[in-house]
């Protein structure tokens, strides 16, 4: 039998509790034989060899946001409204094809679950009959024409239960663009079905600067794009920030999952906590596209569960979540960022989390 080694790294996860800063798997072949505080782990096994393995140790990682279906778009490097404006023009390339490339990227990374959101029913048919992954698939929602709502609720909620019955191994939910592409009484119902059916929510809210803008005055790069495609402009819009309409329109709670988040002060995110709504980030992505800093501080300080996501191949360099973390090391407590890579992932994916211990395989170990 090979001797004992006694894994560490700047933070160690097991899965539960608080990550460690100080912590260590004790390893025998293939397998973990103890896990805890390094100190412990030494002077119970003052044998093993100590193997520094990096920045962090932890159960299979989640990307808890992206968009696979882009995974043939070129890279868009510039203002929101440039890259909404980018990925309607390569709208041809959100094929199957670019979905099953974008799956194969996160199988390579080592993911153990992911979500992502589907422009196309095609691609959400091939996505729930070929992922080996858990997680979760939501169906594209852009509908503004409110006389329609009711109609479209009714559709939207069959694909959903018949994509379910064929998905071995994936949830299947919606994602309400933003707040600003989907009519009021379509938010509402679709939020009443979400909670009745029980099927997941996840939405892009308060992402850029110019999301705010629309949504509290009306103007803005984002009201010209619908003119440009020869689509009638924003109307009748809240003259709210955008988690405070979704507050207004009763739409917030544990069923949905707001991505992004950058836009926000303390009242709204105090707001999305006493909702039990949780949030996704995708901070390489939200700093390239000129969108804002996530307030990591007010989050945690409001206790709520937070994912991180790389968002899709167009707006950022890869599809590995742990490079959103990394990205992040020094800047955030790094405690909080390997939760989040993990633990808060897998929660807001309805999944629950991997452990690591006593005869867990050495396999199911990520080092970063």
């Amino acid at each position: 039998m090979s001797p004992p080694q006694i894994w560490t790294a700047e933070v160690v996860y097991t899965g539960f509790g608080t990550p460690m800063r100080r912590g260590g798997l004790l390893v025998q072949g293939d397998y973990v034989v103890a896990t805890g505080p390094l100190d412990e782990l030494r002077q119970g096994y003052p044998q093993a060899e100590v193997v520094h393995k990096g920045k962090a140790l932890t159960p299979p990682v989640v990307n808890a946001h992206t968009h696979l279906d882009l995974s043939s778009t070129p890279r868009f490097q510039g203002p929101y409204p440039g890259f909404i404006r980018h990925v309607i023009a390569h709208r041809s390339r959100r094929t199957p094809e670019a979905v099953q490339k974008g799956l194969a990227e996160l199988q390579r990374h080592g993911v153990g679950a992911f979500g992502d959101i589907a422009h196309s029913l095609e691609g959400a048919a091939w996505l729930v009959e070929h992922s080996p992954l858990p997680g979760v698939v939501y169906l594209e929602v852009i509908h503004r024409n409110p006389q329609e709502a009711e109609a479209m609720a009714s559709r939207l909620a069959r694909l959903v239960a018949q994509l379910q019955e064929r998905s071995p191994r994936l949830r299947v939910g919606l994602s309400p663009h933003t707040p600003f592409n989907v009519s009021p009484p379509l938010l509402k119902r679709l939020s009443e079905l979400a909670q009745k059916e029980g099927f997941p929510l996840q939405m892009h809210v308060a992402e850029s600067p110019e999301e705010t803008e629309l949504m509290t005055q009306g103007t803005g790069a984002l009201q010209a794009i619908p003119q440009s495609l020869g689509l009638p402009p924003y109307q009748d819009l809240p003259g709210l920030t955008p988690v405070r309409y979704l507050a207004e329109l009763g739409v917030l709670g544990p069923h949905l999952t707001l991505v992004h988040g950058v836009q926000v002060d303390e009242e709204e995110v105090r707001i999305l906590a006493q909702s039990g709504s949780r949030v996704v980030s995708c901070p390489r992505s939200n700093a390239n596209l000129g969108c804002g800093v996530f307030p990591w501080g007010l989050y945690l300080k409001h206790g709520l569960e937070v994912a991180l996501g790389t968002d899709s191949l167009a707006s950022s360099p890869d599809l590995d979540v742990r490079n959103e973390a990394l990205w992040l090391w020094g800047r955030v407590d790094p405690r909080a960022l390997v939760r989040a890579a993990t633990r808060g992932g897998y929660r807001v994916l309805g999944l629950e989390t991997p452990r690591i211990t006593r005869g867990t395989p050495v396999s199911q170990v990520q080092s970063w």
